[in-house]
């Protein structure tokens, strides 16, 4: 499946630091995936006009149930805000009823540093999975 490429909704003062997410879902079940990946398009959506939104990228691997996403913000309630925000809030609760496993992980990062990269992502996620 295609990846959702990182777009920038607002970009940063280029003096910023940025605070970053990184997330790995993995589903139960292939069914799970498939609602998974058909209301990703939306949340996108949502992030692109979330206030404090500076940058969101999805990675779909629907056949193996593993989806990352990485976003990066004005802050840490800018992120917190968009969480508890329709139709986000609502998608993520529902998710739990199919999702195997999920991580978080959160940096900050100069403004200039962006876009990150899947590598730095998957990276970052391995090591806080291996340090729990």
């Amino acid at each position: 499946m295609p990846d959702i490429p990182w777009t920038t909704p607002t970009a940063a003062a280029p003096d910023a630091e940025v605070y970053v997410m990184a997330s790995r879902f993995e589903t139960a079940t292939l069914a799970g995936a498939v609602r998974f990946f058909l209301k990703a398009p939306g949340i996108i959506l949502q992030i692109r006009k979330a206030p404090g939104a500076h940058g969101v990228a999805l990675r779909a691997r629907v056949l193996r149930r593993t989806f990352l996403t990485l976003s990066a913000w004005e802050d840490r309630d800018a992120l917190h805000r968009f969480a508890r925000s329709e139709p986000h809030r609502t998608s993520s609760r529902a998710a739990s009823a199919y999702m195997k496993e999920s991580a978080f992980t959160y940096w900050t990062v100069p403004a200039a540093e962006l876009p990150l990269t899947w590598d730095e992502a998957e990276r970052r996620l391995a090591e806080h999975e291996t340090s729990r």
